[in-house]
């Protein structure tokens, strides 16, 4: 019933992703929303951010950042880890994943999204086919429409974990 919410995988970090696996396996472009997928919500890059796209691009990847964000707040954020992005990307709607996958060169064999909103990144990128990678939120402080999907997404996750669980 709640399949189309269920992240490929559900993982700590975007920082405890195994990215040279992720490129063995074939992809070379990541999506990434910023905002308590990075770091806390309207945080610049700090060096943990920096060092994770340095290392990304000696991988061999392309990123970009796909946030429902204003250019105001993302344009610092890209130029600082210097990476592309793409700003008021109406996630979960599919023409902002698509316009990404084409600024990279990617198509959905080849490009993961990384995120912590089940119904805007991971809901999203299901829809258009991209490979998902969910994570957990940084820092608990949200905009209140924001905790309130939370209540849902516990739901979401529990369903998800009995599914891989057996139980």
């Amino acid at each position: 019933m709640f399949e189309c919410f269920y992240p490929d995988w559900y993982l700590p970090s975007a920082y405890a992703v195994d990215y040279e696996e992720l490129y063995n396996r074939g992809y070379r472009g990541l999506l990434f929303d910023i905002d308590n997928t990075l770091v806390p919500h309207g945080a610049p890059a700090d060096p943990a951010a920096v060092a994770l796209f340095e290392k990304l691009r000696a991988i061999g990847f392309r990123s970009c950042f796909l946030s429902n964000n204003r250019r105001e707040r993302v344009e610092p954020f890209a130029l600082q880890v210097k990476e592309s992005f793409i700003e008021k990307a109406d996630k979960p709607g599919k023409k902002s994943y698509r316009k990404a996958m084409e600024l990279l060169g990617t198509d959905v064999d080849t490009t993961v999204f990384i995120g912590d909103q089940i119904f805007t990144d991971i809901f999203g990128a299901k829809r258009v086919g991209i490979f998902t990678i969910l994570v957990q939120p940084i820092h608990p402080k949200e905009e209140i429409q924001i905790v309130l999907k939370r209540k849902l997404e516990k739901i979401i996750l529990k369903h998800y974990r009995k599914s891989f669980s057996g139980v």
